[in-house]
């Protein structure tokens, strides 16, 4: 195999690994800071809307909010809204006159970096009940769609990266001839175009947690087109169509143009210089307005930067990309002028990404903590060590640029240099002058693949001097190639995690939610007290179920299933690891219930609590059961 195809096979199967080990559900990128009503409250009436806001903004729909009742069926009034213009907050109406009982509002909302998240609550009206509506614990992303979303996303920063590495390398390092690279261009753009309509497909069910056969609906389709993340993707599919003039006229026009005793290509024109420009920031902008730097902090300052980042990623992978094309192409005469130009670029480009790294780092970590602790820290470290192993492999380049360029060589193969130099200077000497060089036969021989035993490529090469300069610069090229595509999928996979600041953000907003939010511990108890009659249930609410000061309310229900009257219900609590207790709750009859609103436990534990019902003067029993009250 020569040594492009092992170029291109190597490349693809860690492409290949990377995509299969990179697809799977994204972190959630935003969390709820407040719920109302709140997780596992009772309310005594009922509400008239359901309230979430969030630790970001988020983009809805219609039926981001679905509010079911305990028979599961649904109770929304109206569609979901942003509450009071925030765009951190949503709501939906609720209908007039819900009876009581345990009511599950499931949501589902796209963060402010267009990852979808989704999850459920309950809340009760009256007291808690027997419920149908189950609490879904499916992910926010169908695995199918997101394994499909995932491998266009990498399939277009690759395509990025090739597009505009491989341009650039052709205005600014000005090899002889641009033919070679032709097809990476070509490349480059097909594949951005399918990717990004394989995007624009698939964000509907992306979104929506639904499978790849919904990729054609309609009011998924209308969600995408009128959402941010969609008019991202048509501007991209915009630019690159003007990117298709550009490049098909800037091809006309440069066809024949060259210059110097080396046959470089003539410097362009500055305004094509700028307008090249302009579609390569346009082209990076709708990565940046559509992933975490249009979230979060500094905005403005994080878009330009991830702007920066992404070109300058782009400028030195895809320069590499069109390096390494260009050394394995016997017709394209590549000046060692060429090669330090780009060598210049490279390093220009290295000088960006470390200081929009540096910056990106800081503003997705937050802190040194995260860098360990969280998922994005971890991936961006082994990041940075990849980044590593490509600056010493872009060390190895640069020294072998430098002795190219002190010997002012032009870099060719140098089996089929001669018969690029015998048919240069046989054209006007015919055939028979043409066969008189033994060496000139022997090239022309190998060229044509005659059959005869040939040396492999990197065999022909002479172990020292011009010929071992120029293998050891497309080794060195051929390793920074394939490091920078596995930089490309890390890159990749950073892109789809959660910050490390938001994580961090996000656990700390949980946690403060989780403790300010009011909950309800209920417990039904069967007992008998061993007369006709004497069966039945009772319902006990403890409302928060935490330390301090609680709520409690007892029902008994008959037989029958329905409310029953009882003389006296006595409910105690007690702690036996601590020695804490009976703590008598002192129920009171509240008429139709019995109930007190000053019980207090003081610590959290597992609690023994103990509950006699008496339904006559003689007749009673106690029954016993654990409760768990929280801190």
């Amino acid at each position: 195999m020569s040594a492009p195809r092992r170029a291109v096979a190597l490349v693809a199967l860690l492409g290949t690994l990377f995509l299969l080990g990179g697809a799977g559900p994204v972190s959630a990128h935003s969390a709820v800071r407040e719920t109302t009503p709140g997780e596992g409250t009772v309310l005594k009436s009922a509400p008239k809307q359901v309230t979430m806001t969030f630790t970001e903004s988020v983009g809805i729909t219609d039926d981001s909010l679905r509010v079911l009742s305990p028979e599961n069926r649904r109770v929304n009034a109206g569609d979901t809204e942003h509450a009071s213009g925030r765009s951190d907050s949503v709501r939906v109406p609720l209908d007039d006159g819900l009876a009581d009982g345990t009511y599950t509002v499931a949501w589902r909302v796209v963060s402010a970096d267009s990852h979808p998240i989704s999850g459920a609550f309950t809340f009760s009206i009256g007291k808690p009940s027997e419920t149908t509506a189950s609490v879904s614990a499916e992910p926010a992303v169908n695995p199918a769609s997101g394994a499909l979303y995932d491998i266009a996303r990498y399939g277009a920063y690759a395509a990025v990266a090739l597009l505009i590495g491989a341009a650039t390398f052709v205005l600014v390092c000005r090899p002889a001839s641009a033919e070679p690279l032709r097809g990476l261009v070509r490349a480059g753009w097909w594949v951005l175009v399918a990717t990004t309509a394989a995007l624009l497909l698939f964000r509907g069910p992306y979104e929506r947690g639904t499978g790849p056969s919904t990729l054609l609906d309609p009011e998924l389709v209308e969600n995408t087109l009128t959402s941010r993340p969609g008019w991202a993707l048509l501007a991209r599919l915009a630019l690159l169509a003007g990117a298709a003039v550009f490049l098909v006229r800037l091809g006309r026009g440069a066809a024949a143009e060259t210059e110097g005793p080396e046959k470089e290509q003539v410097r362009p024109k500055p305004v094509v210089l700028a307008v090249g420009g302009v579609l390569a920031v346009g082209l990076a902008g709708t990565w940046a307005a559509a992933e975490h730097a249009s979230a979060g902090i500094q905005v403005p300052l994080a878009m330009t930067s991830s702007m920066l980042h992404l070109l300058a990623m782009a400028v030195w992978l895809g320069g590499l990309a069109a390096l390494l094309t260009t050394l394995h192409r016997s017709e394209a005469l590549l000046s060692a002028a060429s090669v330090a130009r780009f060598s210049r670029l490279a390093f220009a480009s290295v000088a960006v990404l470390v200081l929009t790294g540096v910056y990106q780092s800081w503003r997705g970590l937050g802190s040194w903590d995260a860098v360990f602790d969280t998922s994005y820290g971890r991936i961006l470290v082994v990041k940075v060590c990849a980044v590593v192993l490509l600056l010493a492999a872009a060390g190895f380049s640069r020294r072998w640029t430098s002795r190219l360029t002190d010997a002012e060589e032009p870099l060719r193969v140098p089996v089929l240099e001669t018969v690029g130099a015998r048919a240069g200077g046989g054209a006007d000497s015919g055939a028979g002058e043409s066969s008189s060089s033994g060496d000139a036969g022997e090239s022309t021989s190998a060229a044509a693949g005659d059959g005869s035993d040939e040396k492999p490529e990197n065999e022909s090469e002479p172990t020292s001097g011009p010929g071992a300069r120029r293998g050891a610069l497309r080794r060195s090229v051929l390793a920074e190639v394939v490091v920078g595509v596995v930089v490309l999928v890390i890159t990749t996979v950073l892109t789809g995690t959660q910050p490390g600041r938001a994580e961090i953000e996000t656990a700390a907003a949980e946690e403060t939610a989780a403790a300010g939010q009011r909950t309800a511990s209920t417990t039904l108890i069967p007992f008998d007290v061993g007369t006709p009659g004497g069966q039945g249930k009772v319902q006990i609410v403890l409302e928060p179920g935490r330390v301090g000061e609680n709520t409690v309310e007892a029902v008994v229900i008959g037989p029958d299933g329905g409310i029953a009257t009882v003389p006296e219900i006595r409910l105690s609590f007690t702690l036996a690891s601590q020695k804490i207790g009976p703590i008598d709750a002192g129920l009171t009859n509240k008429g139709g219930y019995w109930g007190t609103s000053s019980l207090n436990l003081p610590i959290p534990g597992t609690w023994t609590m103990k509950v006699t019902i008496r339904t006559s003067d003689i007749d009673q029993v106690s029954e016993s059961r654990r409760v768990k009250i929280l801190r």
